[in-house]
């Protein structure tokens, strides 16, 4: 427990928003894993560090264990980990850098080694980016030389926050750029001006009332739609005449993006542009043995059945099944990621780490 308390709290240290922050944490996670005797490689996407540790024959089934180390912005004080009772708080605690600690511990090596299985820990720094297809994790799978590092596997657990569920599937990303124009005026007689912030608000409320934002499924209740951003106005006393919005729709698998955006242009008059496209992940090949495998590992250490779930956020997942490797999300129980008081359960996080190692022991019985 001390252990991955420690190695959790030294992974939340590191101010992984900035560019900094996260070469000096990959330098760190790098050092320690070799400490451990693993095999190491590094590469490097769009000038960030991707990390690679493996165990185990090659010629044994592989199973891939994926993490990232970047985390979005948050106060100083969020960097300095603090328990309070049974709960690790700080940025990066619940997504998902106490996962990653777990990870690391649970990858054999030569002193703890699972026969039969080789295992892959694949640690990318731009998890949380807005870059669309040139990112760390497709840079894993890609062959191309150069181009990637190759990394090839039989199953993948992402550890994103899942509440010790197996995440089976997850929303896709449509982030969207509108730009709506309004008509200048004096700010002391608006009347005779059109406000294109309240043009944009409007359009925004538009979106949530589409035939799209009310539709559901089997795993998901609706699809998530967020105001992110907000530009508008160059002056205190004018009516703005231009306004852009970032909505960010988290949309369901069976959904098509381009369907939505047509819905979204029946609003009326605006500049549309996609900043993010990403595909959902899919929920089918539920029974898998894999999938078996890992809900009954993750239920031996969890409290009620870790049944397979849809999952809100987007999924570094899609990137393996892109590439033909089944995947899904798996991780401890938690809350707050993104926000203030940001925490992951201490016990569950313990639990985690044992339900890891208990799927993989399992996986090389499997093999």
């Amino acid at each position: 427990m001390d252990e991955l308390l420690g190695l959790a709290e030294q992974l939340i240290s590191y101010d992984t928003s900035s560019e900094d922050g996260v070469h000096e944490a990959a330098g760190f996670v790098k050092g320690w894993l070799d400490s451990r005797g693993v095999e190491t490689e590094q590469g490097v996407c769009r000038g960030l560090p991707v990390i690679t540790a493996a165990h185990g024959d090659p010629g044994d089934p592989t199973v891939i264990l994926h993490g990232h180390i970047d985390v979005v912005p948050a106060e100083a004080g969020q960097f300095e980990a603090r328990l309070e009772g049974d709960r690790l708080v700080g940025r990066g605690a619940y997504d998902m850098k106490a996962a990653l600690a777990a990870m690391m511990l649970a990858l054999p090596n030569e002193d703890d080694p699972v026969p039969g299985v080789r295992v892959v820990l694949g640690i990318v720094s731009d998890e949380e980016s807005e870059e669309a297809e040139n990112r760390g994790s497709n840079y894993l799978v890609r062959t191309a030389p150069g181009e990637g590092m190759g990394l090839s596997g039989d199953f993948a657990i992402t550890g994103e926050p899942t509440d010790m569920h197996v995440g089976v599937a997850a929303k896709g990303v449509l982030a969207l750029r509108l730009t709506v124009a309004g008509r200048a005026a004096h700010g002391s007689t608006p009347w005779l001006g059109d406000n294109a912030v309240l043009r944009a608000v409007d359009m925004f409320r538009g979106v949530e009332s589409l035939p799209f934002a009310r539709e559901s499924s089997e795993l998901f209740d609706r699809p998530s739609i967020n105001l992110g951003r907000i530009w508008g106005g160059d002056a205190l006393n004018k009516v703005p005449d231009s306004c852009a919005i970032d909505v960010d729709i988290r949309y369901l698998p069976h959904q098509d993006p381009a369907q939505i955006r047509e819905q979204i242009e029946g609003l009326g008059p605006a500049r549309i542009e996609t900043i993010i496209e990403l595909p959902p992940v899919s929920g089918g090949g539920t029974d898998s043995p894999w999938i078996r495998a890992l809900t009954s590992a993750a239920s031996d250490h969890h409290e009620g059945p870790s049944l397979s779930v849809g999952r809100d956020g987007a999924s570094d997942a899609v990137s393996f099944i892109r590439a033909g490797i089944p995947a899904v999300e798996f991780g401890p129980v938690g809350s707050g990621h993104h926000g203030p008081e940001e925490w992951v359960s201490v016990p569950s996080l313990i639990a985690y780490r044992s339900a890891l190692r208990e799927f993989l022991e399992r996986s090389a019985r499997r093999g």
